[in-house]
C-alpha cells in the first residue's frame, strides 16, 4: 500500500487548519431579541426594594441593607425622567432592586470559570399588569480594600445599574464633564 504524496498531505493539512479557523471564528455578539415596547414606553415607574444578603453591613458597606435602594430612588427622583409612584398599581413599570451575596467557589480558577463571585445589584424589571419579569439587570460590585473604597465601588456599581436601566429605556446618558 502506498502512502499519500507530500502534495495531499499540504492540501489534508491547509483543509484542516480552515475548518479549524471557521469555527474558532465566532461571530461578535449582537444583541439578538427586541426590548419589550413596556420598557421603552414606561412613564411611570415603582421602586421595590428586595433587601441586601446578609453580611454586607455594615461591613464591607457601611449603611444598611436599604441603602442600594434609598440611593437608587435619590438618583431616580433627581434625574426627573421618570415619575416615581409610590404604589406599584399607578406604575408602568415595577422595579425590583436586591443587592445579593451569591455563594461560589473559594479561590477558584477564573481560566476554568470559576472565580469567586462578587456582590452585586440586580435590578428585575416587571410589568405591573401581568407580574411578568420583562428583563432583568445586574451590575457586580468591584473588589476594594477598606471602608471607604468599599463604600466607592458600591455607588459606583449602583451607578452603572442605573446607566443601564437608562440605555435600556432609551434615555442618553449624560454627558461626561
Amino acid at each position: 500500500m502506498s502512502r499519500p504524496g507530500f502534495g495531499f498531505r499540504i492540501v489534508v493539512c491547509a483543509a484542516l487548519f480552515s475548518a479549524v479557523g471557521a469555527l474558532a471564528q465566532h461571530p461578535a455578539y449582537r444583541l439578538a431579541g427586541p426590548v419589550p415596547p413596556a420598557v421603552r414606553a414606561a412613564k411611570k415607574i415603582f421602586l421595590s426594594n428586595a433587601g441586601g444578603d446578609s453580611g454586607l453591613f455594615p461591613e464591607p458597606f457601611s449603611g444598611d441593607p436599604n441603602r442600594g435602594y434609598t440611593e437608587l430612588y435619590a438618583a431616580f427622583k433627581a434625574a426627573g425622567q421618570f415619575d416615581l409612584v409610590d404604589d406599584p398599581s399607578e406604575a408602568d413599570l415595577v422595579l425590583e432592586l436586591q443587592l445579593i451575596a451569591p455563594n461560589g467557589p473559594t479561590n477558584g480558577s477564573k481560566v476554568n470559570g470559576a472565580s469567586d463571585p462578587l456582590p452585586m445589584f440586580r435590578l428585575v424589571i416587571y410589568d405591573r399588569e401581568t407580574h411578568f419579569v420583562l428583563w432583568t439587570l445586574s451590575e457586580s460590585i468591584d473588589p476594594a480594600v477598606g471602608q471607604r473604597n468599599h463604600d466607592r465601588t458600591f455607588d459606583e456599581a449602583l451607578g452603572s445599574l442605573q446607566l443601564k436601566f437608562g440605555t435600556l429605556v432609551g434615555i442618553a446618558a449624560p454627558n461626561a464633564h
